[in-house]
């Protein structure tokens, strides 16, 4: 199937948000959050949506790559500003996990799960990833990239991913174009930041974003889980604590998670 983008197109029903004029589109790129980061060191402005037909190195979190087969997904990368603390960006990056899953359900009517902080699945399997990388000072942040994969018309994966990775494609047997996707995305992740980073509005968005995963997650609240952040513990997820952190409870006690993986535990 040929799933081009169509950039006049984009920019035009991208009117009105950071993203119209500020859209950098690449055939094939190594991975378009490193390039992101670094044109952010230039002083790309806030709002440059970096996205690509193929990645050569795209990544993950941690340091886990993420396959980016040519035309097969949708890879891009959003550069912003915003003006709040680097203790925050948290809330970010969850915001971005439910942007992100409505974009889906409005494209496909597919409701995913999200497993925190910020992967989603549909089943057991995952089909989109979100990497967030930040520049701050101790006050500030400077630059943050929000980094999203999503598996779009791959048929099939690779026999180490076949039982971890699906695609839209693969849960619906049909394509979905990638253009109507990247729209509906962007404008979702645009409502997401903004009501984010308004400073009268911030605790109703973080208490409405709380809310949005625990309804929309199986991962929050009584799932059996192991942990690995550096050393490994299980335990049984016990919902999101006031900053956005997991807790788990385990056998000696309530544990916070603030980065480790989280997984099933069979």
């Amino acid at each position: 199937m040929e799933d081009g983008f169509d950039l006049a197109a984009l920019d035009t029903a991208l009117t009105g948000t950071p993203f119209a004029g500020n859209l950098k589109f690449f055939p094939s790129i190594y991975s378009t959050n490193t390039h992101a980061m670094q044109e952010a060191e230039k002083g790309a402005p806030d709002g440059t949506v970096y996205f690509a037909d193929e990645q050569t190195a795209g990544r993950g979190r941690g340091a886990h790559t993420w396959a980016s087969a040519p035309a097969s997904g949708l890879y891009v990368s959003v550069l912003l500003r915003p003006r709040i603390a680097p203790a925050d960006v948290l809330w970010v990056s969850l915001a971005a996990g439910l942007a992100v899953r409505e974009a889906v359900e409005q494209i496909t009517s597919l409701r995913a799960d999200l497993r925190w902080p910020n992967d989603l699945l549909l089943g057991r399997k995952k089909f989109c990833g979100i990497l967030t990388e930040l520049n701050a000072e101790v006050t500030r942040v400077r630059h943050l990239v929000i980094g999203i994969g999503i598996n779009v018309h791959q048929q099939k994966f690779p026999d180490e991913l076949r039982d971890l990775a699906t695609s839209l494609f693969i849960e619906t047997g049909r394509d979905w174009p990638r253009q109507e996707l990247l729209i509906a995305l962007l404008q979702s992740l645009r409502r997401e930041v903004q009501v984010l980073t308004q400073t009268e509005n911030a605790v109703q968005a973080r208490a409405s974003i709380l809310q949005r995963l625990e309804a929309s997650s199986s991962w929050i609240r009584g799932k059996r889980v192991r942990v690995d952040e550096g050393e490994e513990f299980s335990g049984v997820t016990a919902g999101l604590d006031a900053r956005g952190f997991l807790q788990v409870q385990t056998s000696h006690g309530l544990r916070t998670v603030f980065s480790g993986g989280v997984r099933e535990d069979h």
